[in-house]
């Protein structure tokens, strides 16, 4: 259901966990007198205290103990009252290591790709930011750490040229690579990406670095996959294999649970 496992009072409080349920609870929170939560993956007092509040509120509890497990009634109750939408709050509590700025950042382009790239249906969106999530480090990363001369002279990619390597290393939330892949996506939106230090506007301009995740998405036929949903597979034709697959996972569980796929 989202969480691994439990969080609250005298609970095992997981970051991850306690973030995403924290931006659930959002949702449902009140002013004075009850005290304010930071979305922070801290479960103190005022974390406590909005999981009781919620119990009692919102599930009638007679003796709310605060606390939130993996299969109970609380994390079911929450699922089935957060609101079906796709919106900032329900996207840090997918994206648990993002900065509130990243998200802010890359929203209204995660909106907008989605729509044109027909990633449209509650199943293909969750896979599509479990695999966006896991490849930029919930957009901690924007482009590939390594200097990328492990590509040079790598024919398969389009590298045919003396520095291709570095120049044309993975950007953009799902790590475009190689020169073939750059001309084929700039040839998509009309612009030369092999010039000028134009790649790096795959990494640096959030609307190409959402935009190209989308065409490599729509290109590789990967909505066919979500349907199916088939991680794995999904995984493979991103990754080349299963790197990350438990964080991929892990990220799918929070996207399915908030973007409220049963």
């Amino acid at each position: 259901m989202g969480i691994l496992s439990s969080v609250g009072k005298k609970c095992t409080n997981a970051y991850a966990d306690v973030k995403m349920l924290q931006c659930a609870l959002s949702y449902f929170w009140r002013g004075a007198p009850y005290p304010a939560v930071g979305i922070d993956g801290k479960c103190g007092d005022g974390t406590v205290a909005a999981i009781a509040d919620y119990q009692e509120r919102i599930q009638h509890m007679a003796k709310p103990d605060g606390q939130i497990s993996p299969h109970g009634k609380t994390i079911k109750s929450l699922f089935d009252n957060i609101p079906s939408t796709f919106d900032l709050c329900s996207l840090r509590g997918i994206m648990v290591y993002a900065e509130r700025e990243s998200v802010v950042r890359y929203y209204k382009h995660l909106v907008t790709t989605m729509e044109t790239r027909s990633i449209n249906t509650p199943l293909r969106r969750a896979h599509f930011l479990a695999q966006l999530g896991h490849e930029s480090g919930s957009f901690k990363y924007n482009e590939e750490i390594a200097s990328g001369t492990a590509y040079e002279d790598r024919k398969d990619l389009g590298n045919t040229q003396k520095g291709d390597g570095a120049r044309f290393k993975g950007r953009g939330l799902i790590q475009l690579t190689g020169r073939s892949n750059y001309l084929a996506y700039g040839k998509s939106i009309g612009r030369d990406l092999t010039v000028d230090g134009n790649w790096n506007l795959v990494a640096t301009d959030p609307e190409l670095a959402v935009d190209v995740a989308g065409w490599f998405w729509e290109t590789q036929g990967l909505n066919a996959w979500a349907d199916a949903d088939k991680v794995e597979k999904i995984t493979r034709i991103i990754n080349g294999g299963l790197n990350g697959l438990a964080d991929r996972k892990a990220y799918l569980a929070r996207s399915k649970w908030f973007l409220v796929y049963p």
